[in-house]
C-alpha cells in the first residue's frame, strides 16, 4: 500500500493545484518513483488510498496503465483516515487479511535506496512485522528493546515517551506487516488514527499479556548502506529532485 492521501501542506502552492503524489522528481512523478520499486522488487498487487485531488490520480494510474501493476484505490474524498485508518479501511476494503499475506506500507513523500527484496527476505526469516528505521536525527524516535522489538516512543524535544524507553531509531514510514498484526488493527476505536498511535497501542497490549506473542509484535529493520529522504519541503525539492536522480 502506498499513502497517497496527504494535503502536502507543507509544499504548497505546489499542492493547491496536484495532490503530493503526482509531484514530478527527475522525470518521474513520487507514485511513480514508489510504484516502480514496488514492481522492481516483484510486487504487482498495490492499493493506493486517495483524498487530495483524488481523481487527478485515479486518471494518473489508468493513463499509465499502472506502469505495469494492478493497482486498486482506497477512497478517503469524504474523510481523510490517517496511515492507521488509511490501512485499515484498504484492508477491509479489498478482503486482504483473508488472504494470509502480509502487507508492504510506504509513504508516497519517502525516496530510499531499500533493497527491498532484503526486507522481505528479513521478515520471511522471522515471520515478524518489519519497521524500517535508521539511526539519524530527528526529533521523535522509536524505542526497542534487547530482542530488537519495538516497545515504544518518544518525543526528545518535549520529553514525551510512550511505552518504554530503549534503543531509539528513527522511523522511514515503511513497515511489512504480518497478518496478525494487520487483525489487531480492528483494536482502535477511533475511525482516524495514525499508524504510530497503533504500534504504541500495540506496546502497551503486548506488555500486559503474561505471554508474549511474536506474530503481533514489531521488528527493527535498518538497511545496510541507507539513504533516504523526506520531499515534504518546498525549499528541499532541487535536493530532492539530485537525490531521485541518484537512485535511477
Amino acid at each position: 500500500m502506498i499513502f497517497c492521501a496527504g494535503l502536502g501542506t507543507r509544499l504548497r502552492p505546489l499542492t493547491d493545484t496536484m495532490p503530493k503524489a503526482l509531484l514530478p522528481l527527475a522525470g518521474k512523478t513520487l507514485l511513480q518513483w514508489q510504484v516502480e520499486r514496488l514492481r522492481d522488487a516483484g510486487i504487482s498487487d498495490i492499493i493506493v488510498n486517495v483524498h487530495h485531488f483524488p481523481d487527478m490520480i485515479i486518471e494518473t494510474i489508468r493513463r499509465h496503465d499502472g506502469w505495469g501493476c494492478r493497482i486498486n484505490v482506497s477512497d478517503e474524498r469524504d474523510r481523510l483516515l490517517d496511515t492507521g485508518g488509511g490501512l485499515r479501511k484498504a484492508v477491509m476494503g479489498y478482503g486482504l487479511r483473508e488472504t494470509g499475506e502480509p502487507i508492504l506500507a510506504c509513504n508516497v513523500d519517502i525516496l530510499s535506496n531499500i533493497n527491498l527484496q532484503a526486507l522481505i527476505h528479513a521478515y520471511a526469516q522471522t515471520g515478524v512485522s518489519q519497521l524500517v528505521v535508521s539511526e539519524r536525527q530527528t526529533q521523535r524516535y522509536l524505542c526497542f528493546d534487547e530482542r530488537n522489538h519495538l516497545c515504544g516512543w518518544t518525543n526528545i524535544a518535549t520529553g514525551e515517551l510512550k511505552g518504554r524507553d530503549g534503543r531509539r531509531l528513527a522511523f522511514s514510514g515503511m513497515q511489512l506487516l504480518s497478518e496478525e498484526v494487520l487483525e489487531r488493527l480492528d483494536e482502535m476505536e477511533e475511525e482516524k488514527f495514525s499508524l504510530i498511535d497503533f504500534y504504541v497501542h500495540l506496546c502497551a497490549q503486548n506488555h500486559q499479556s503474561p505471554i508474549t506473542n511474536d506474530q503481533s509484535s514489531l521488528m527493527a529493520y535498518v538497511p545496510a548502506d541507507y539513504r533516504m529522504m523526506d520531499v515534504g519541503k518546498i525549499d528541499q525539492l532541487s535536493e530532492a529532485e539530485r537525490f531521485a536522480a541518484s537512485l535511477v
